[in-house]
């Protein structure tokens, strides 16, 4: 091609038009690749000839068109090319060189270090450098960090060393004998008075500092000081803000002692250093010492309520402020997990009582189910296990430690023998009410054994009024709380949670109510008054200035009043007399102590007055209860005397007037047990009202009972024929009108005292308790010599044992209506009716499947397939799934279960899973042709669970 050629120039002039074009030729690579070479040529050359301002405009247009990618292209070819000059060697070096590095420093560098980035800040906290620094001068940190936190050592470091306690050369004197140069009596009083001027001061500067904290303090923030430190890691901690706010107030405390010492006058003393005068330590505030902290808190009082407490929701309405009460399920729990509840809810503290709201009577205590507590068990190992373990939660005896049992056992001879037991293992003193009074647990509000010191164990932890109430309407409270709890179960288990606030509200109102302070209108004035002059005097100590203010106003209306306050705050060991351990010796032993001692012994008369005495107190006991036997007799009496009277003789006239409102077979088989019943009391009534119209001291009560004893088949005919009068009574409800008609004008009458006839024929089920409970306490009030002992004894024994044969076929009758409804709840569910059979717990669980298998169990994920009910039952396990179904219009939702396996317990294998991020309260249950991976909502639930379980297995092997 020559260079005439017109081919040739044609070619020339499109590379000339495609250079300054915006054309580019895509599909041909070669030339998109030497056109853009060409292009970043001239760009090139272009940008040579540009100023340097026009060039940061072209490279800031550029930057704004690039992607983020294209930008850290850029960054990444900088950062390589450019030679760095400074760069923070911790960011660089690895870890541990850099903690070597800052190891050198001392604590206010590392302080002052921490302040230079937040990578410096986390190095310089880091326990390894500070917890040496710490250990050098004794100070250990009272609690275990957890895994995720870091810096305690060094806020400990720095809570010690800005709250250390000193000594003025004053207190080393008194402390450790420095001598001090001798001083006139006036120079000792001036500097004293200097002393308090100075102390006022700063106590009111200190005051004023605390109140304005408490107004920029934020709600809801727990205390000052160093009371964080002594706290569990698991509990929130102050912010920074909140922190700060207290560290100044420290450094103004701290300051203020430091201006007050400088303020003073110096003097020299013998050694040659200067001394000062003595500050109160009323202001000293030690890292264990602080008034915030747990460990100088009052100790709690605790109470224990088992759900078998019929209507327990009143019983915890009615617990004090300030008391920490826990409620415990009775049945499917064993003793370890209930010691687990016990330190889970002290949190490591000792409580200064402990209180046991279980039920029992007055030989055992019903704790759980299958440990009844009595003297025959008391000594097996995980019983005396448990009883020494809750004794060491309690305060010590010499601290006013006790622990309160509210079961009668001081009404029997065994249940003080109980408590001695108890008392001995644990070195805690145990009381319990001596339950003479009858009624549904009426005893609690009777005498109580044991010193009582201040208020009675009821009032500790209950408010009395309440308490009574619920006494009062126990039996009728229950069975409508039955159906409640059923229903509104569901729906209240998350709404207890959010309603604490409302709670101590309530409390509060309940403490101080409206009524009591328009009738108390005197005395709140009074208070009134006294509060308005502490303020004007700012005294040191406020309790004692308010008591000493309400005395002197006491004072001025009853000089008398005056003299009784003066003599109750005399030393009471100063009014004892030398008698009264001889007295506390003869109530122990009265017999070797009169022999111990002679006639001519000036004490003998006085011992005999004494010995007198405590028989004359033994047969006045004995009176009281044989009174209160009469009573309740009476009582029941004129209950059963209300079926005779309201039901049968009504029916039995309109029978005779051929108006029949039931025929006379119905009325034979509704009315004639109860009238033998009836006649048999009558004539135990009579007995007894015979016999306590010439009561004495060697009167007998015991062949009475062995005489009605003997005459218990009456009982007999009744109770086994009684589901049939309560079917008898439904079905003539049910097919005639007129019954029906009568039934609704007799039932909870006036006549009736408000109870229908099923309720009044449930009386003499509940008889023979009372009875059990009141012969109990006569013997414990009878001496050993007395005639009547022996027939007490066996009386009781008779009674006892046909109160067993009502509560077992009380039992065998529940426990068949349980499995009733348990089976008709489930679908496909097969036959759970068997001879010896009842459930122990039900757990709700989610089962979950492993997503790989051979993954350890620290690494492996895991899938929410379906939600799992577990029946418990004594001899097998039940495995169904649980659905939720919503009726229309209703609040609450219904469990719907599917039967899934059942597994005997004997063959059931329990494997417990570790928890990590993946999976938290997870085990594993092995039958023998199936597994099921299953999680609990809660921890406290799989441990529960997996105690019950496991001795539910343990039982049945050994079996």
């Amino acid at each position: 091609m020559s260079a005439g050629d017109p081919s040739r120039k044609t070619l020339e002039m499109e590379s000339f038009h495609t250079r300054f074009s915006a054309w580019t030729p895509f599909s041909n690579k070669s030339l998109n690749r030497q056109l853009f070479q060409e292009r970043v040529a001239l760009i090139s050359h272009w940008f040579d000839l540009w100023t340097n301002k026009q060039r940061q405009e072209f490279l800031f247009t550029i930057f704004l068109r690039c992607t983020k990618s294209q930008l850290r292209f850029f960054h990444n070819q900088f950062s390589e090319r450019m030679q760095v000059a400074k760069v923070d060697f911790s960011t660089v070096l690895p870890r541990f060189i850099s903690l070597y590095i800052f190891s050198f420093l001392n604590p206010k560098d590392l302080c002052a270090a921490a302040q230079v980035s937040w990578p410096w800040r986390f190095l310089t906290e880091q326990d390894c450098l500070w917890m040496p620094k710490c250990i050098r001068f004794g100070w250990f940190l009272p609690y275990t960090p957890t895994d995720h936190e870091y810096g305690a050592w060094k806020h400990h470091y720095i809570a010690c060393v800005s709250n250390l306690d000193w000594l003025t050369p004053r207190e080393a004197a008194t402390v450790y004998g420095t001598l001090n140069e001798p001083k006139t009596e006036d120079e000792e009083l001036q500097e004293r008075q200097r002393e308090k001027r100075l102390r006022k001061i700063m106590w009111e500067k200190i005051a004023l500092r605390k109140k304005e904290l408490l107004r920029v303090r934020p709600p809801w923030v727990s205390g000052t000081g160093c009371s964080r430190l002594l706290k569990s890691p698991c509990q929130p901690r102050l912010s920074q803000t909140v922190r700060d706010r207290v560290g100044l107030h420290e450094a103004l405390e701290k300051q203020l002692v430091l201006a007050s010492l400088e303020a003073l006058p110096k003097r020299r003393n013998v050694s040659g250093r200067y001394s000062y005068p003595l500050l109160s330590k009323k202001n000293w505030r030690g890292v264990f010492k602080n008034d915030d902290s747990p460990s100088c808190a009052s100790p709690p009082h605790f109470i224990l309520i088992s759900s078998r407490i019929p209507a327990y929701e009143m019983v915890v309405d009615s617990v004090r402020a300030g008391v920490t009460s826990v409620v415990y399920e009775h049945s499917g729990m064993t003793l370890e997990s209930l010691l687990y509840l016990i330190d889970k809810a002290l949190d490591g503290r000792k409580a200064q009582s402990v209180g046991i709201f279980s039920d029992g009577d007055s030989r055992e205590i019903n704790l759980l189910q299958g440990y009844k507590i009595g003297i025959k068990n008391l000594l097996k190992p995980e019983v005396r296990d448990f009883w020494e373990k809750l004794g060491s939660c309690v305060a010590p005896e010499e601290e006013g430690g006790h622990v309160d049992l509210f079961v009668p056992l001081g009404a029997s001879e065994a249940g003080a023998e109980v408590l001695s037991q108890l008392s001995q293992l644990t070195g805690t003193l145990f009381t319990a009410p001596t339950g003479i009074a009858t009624g549904s647990y009426q005893h609690i509000l009777s005498d109580w054994l044991g010193p009582q010191q201040g208020r009675a164990p009821p009032s500790i932890y209950f408010s009395e009024s309440k308490l009574q109430t619920w006494s009062s309407f126990t039996d009728f409270l229950e069975d409508a709380l039955k159906s409640v709890r059923k229903q509104l179960s569901p729906l209240l288990k998350e709404l207890q949670k959010n309603v604490s606030g409302r709670i101590i509200g309530q409390f509060v109102l309940d403490a101080v109510s409206v009524p009591d302070v328009l009738n108390h209108r005197d005395t709140a004035q009074v208070l009134a008054d006294g509060l308005a002059e502490l303020s004007r005097v700012n005294s040191d100590k406020p309790l004692e200035f308010l008591s000493h203010f309400l005395l002197k106003k006491c004072s001025e209306k009853s000089k008398e009043f005056e003299g009784n306050i003066v003599l109750t705050k005399s030393d009471p060991k100063a009014t004892s007399s030398p008698l009264m351990k001889d007295r506390n010796a003869l109530e122990d032993n009265p017999q070797d102590t009169k022999s111990s001692l002679s006639k001519s012994d000036p004490n003998f008369g006085v011992l005999v007055q004494l010995e007198r005495r405590l028989q004359t107190d033994l047969a006045t006991k004995r009176t009281r209860v044989a009174g209160e036997l009469l009573r309740s007799e009476r009582r029941y009496v004129q209950t059963l005397e209300i079926v005779r009277e309201v039901y049968v003789r009504p029916l039995k006239a309109a029978l005779s007037s051929n108006r029949a409102i039931l025929s006379a077979a119905n009325i034979q088989i509704i009315f004639s047990d109860i009238l033998r019943v009836l006649s048999l009391n009558r004539q135990l009534l009579d007995n007894l009202r015979d016999r306590l119209q010439d009561w004495g001291p060697a009167c007998c009560v015991g062949e009475i009972f062995i005489k009605f004893g003997s005459q218990l088949n009456t009982y007999t005919n009744f109770f086994n024929n009684y589901p049939v009068v309560l079917k008898t009574i439904e079905k003539c409800r049910d097919a005639r009108p007129a019954f029906r008609a009568f039934l609704k004008r007799q039932d909870k009458s006036i006549a009736t005292n408000v109870l229908s006839l099923p309720e009044l024929l449930l009386y003499p089920s509940r008889r023979f308790e009372e009875y059990i409970h009141l012969l109990y306490a006569l013997r414990l009030h009878t001496p050993a010599e007395h005639v009547d002992r022996g027939d007490l004894t066996t009386a009781i024994d008779q009674i006892k044992t046909y109160k067993g044969y009502i509560d077992q076929m009380k039992q065998n009758i529940n426990m068949k209506d349980r499995l009733s409804d348990i089976q008709r709840s489930i679908w496909g569910c097969p036959p759970l009716s068997e001879a010896h059979r009842y459930l122990i717990r039900v757990q709700d669980v989610a089962q979950l499947h492993g997503c790989d298998e051979e993954t350890s169990f620290s690494l492996r994920l895991y899938e929410h397939t379906r939600d799992l009910s577990l029946f418990l039952f004594n001899d097998a396990l039940l495995v169904c799934s649980r659905g939720t179904s919503h009726t229309p219009f209703e609040r609450t939702s219904t469990s719907t279960y599917h039967f899934i396996a059942s597994v005997a317990l004997h063959r059931l294998l329990v494997e417990d899973i570790p928890d990590s991020k993946y999976i938290q309260n997870a085990f594993i249950l092995q039958g023998p042709n199936q597994e099921w991976i299953c999680a609990t909502e809660a921890e406290d639930d799989k441990f529960l669970w997996l105690s019950a379980l496991q001795n539910a297995i343990k039982s049945t092997i050994q079996k």
